[in-house]
């Protein structure tokens, strides 16, 4: 059985709960099917759970009302849709430039996969995907040439090991 998962991401993690997050062994085993595939019917999840699909949408459908489900999405290929080059670039801004200015210079660019702010020397680290490597050059120089940053350094992903 083929699974899907989001570029980038590996296996689940082991869904442990933090204790106020109330979920049974069942909770879980629901949460862990999703993840494999998000399109399993609820009969087909409700026969590995050993529960009926009327019982696994309600389930499902609580643990959206707490937030726990938050979506269901498409995972797209890049590498199909003519992204193939990746990288990681780690953005230095200068003094006083809150996470909400980043976010706002980030979300201009299409080729920004996903961005954290971060412990350590640099204030963000961004997540990129372009066509080739003359299309990343252009984008990290547009990045750059933002307000609130004052450099940046990149890692272009060679190969992919996990995900």
């Amino acid at each position: 059985m083929s699974t899907s998962r989001p570029v980038g991401h590996g296996p689940l993690p082991p869904l442990h709960s933090a204790p106020d997050a109330d979920l049974d062994d069942i909770d879980r085993r629901l949460l862990r099917r999703l993840g494999e595939d998000g399109r399993a019917s609820y009969a087909r999840i409700g026969a590995e759970v050993n529960l009926s699909a009327t019982a696994v949408k309600r389930r499902i459908d609580r643990l959206r009302a707490r937030g726990v489900v938050r979506g269901f999405t498409v995972v797209l290929d890049p590498r199909l849709l003519g992204w193939g080059t990746e990288a990681f670039v780690e953005v230095y801004c200068r003094e006083r430039t809150s996470p909400e200015e980043i976010l706002a210079s980030l979300r201009q660019f299409p080729e920004v996969v996903a961005a954290w702010t971060v412990t350590g020397d640099p204030d963000a680290l961004v997540h990129l995907r372009a066509a080739d490597m003359r299309h990343l050059d252009a984008v990290i120089e547009r990045i750059r040439r933002e307000p609130g940053v004052q450099r940046s350094r990149s890692s272009v992903v060679l190969s992919r090991l996990i995900g």
